[in-house]
């Protein structure tokens, strides 16, 4: 069993209560829009980090993360990229890939909605974006998501709210 801390769109903020919620899982997963290259050390000298650059992300946090990960954590087929869209409304770069590799796990982030659901067309897809962790978007509040990946099952998901936006200035 893999425990995954999975966040987004921290625009270059780090809430420090990411690391009490993180403190339990085995690895890290960042959807883009990290915002630097310090977040990513800072995480990764926490935990193992696994991430995929977003549309605000330079060139230093795109010479360590790819656009997309594709790849298989404990029998789950995964994959991870920014810019997704959301089912059944995929982004076309997106959308064929999906119907064609069909994975068990599509994350992305980019649009700061927290959602977790099944795709209605693609049988066997679920599609989650953590929402927003940072303090710069239109989201009201900051989230993150946390979840067990083992024998080819996704279990135990929960959402965890950091806390407004707003209240971050």
């Amino acid at each position: 069993m893999t425990r995954i801390g999975l966040i987004s769109d921290t625009h270059g903020y780090l809430d420090p209560k990411v690391f009490d919620y993180f403190k339990d899982v085995d690895q890290i997963w960042h959807a883009g829009d990290v915002g630097n290259e310090s977040l990513i050390e800072e995480l990764g000298a926490f935990k193992p980090i696994l991430g995929v650059y977003g549309n605000i992300d330079g060139h230093k946090v795109r010479e360590i993360f790819p656009e997309d990960q594709k790849f298989d954590c404990e029998g789950v087929k995964v994959w991870m990229t920014h810019i997704g869209g959301k089912p059944p409304r995929y982004n076309p770069r997106v959308k064929p890939l999906i119907e064609r590799w069909r994975p068990d796990l599509f994350i992305c982030g980019h649009s700061h909605i927290l959602a977790v659901l099944p795709d209605p067309k693609v049988p066997g897809v679920l599609y989650i974006n953590p929402g927003a962790a940072g303090k710069h978007g239109f989201h009201k509040e900051r989230t993150l998501i946390r979840f067990s990946l083992d024998a080819g099952k996704i279990k135990d998901l929960e959402v965890v709210k950091l806390g407004a936006r707003a209240a971050l200035k």
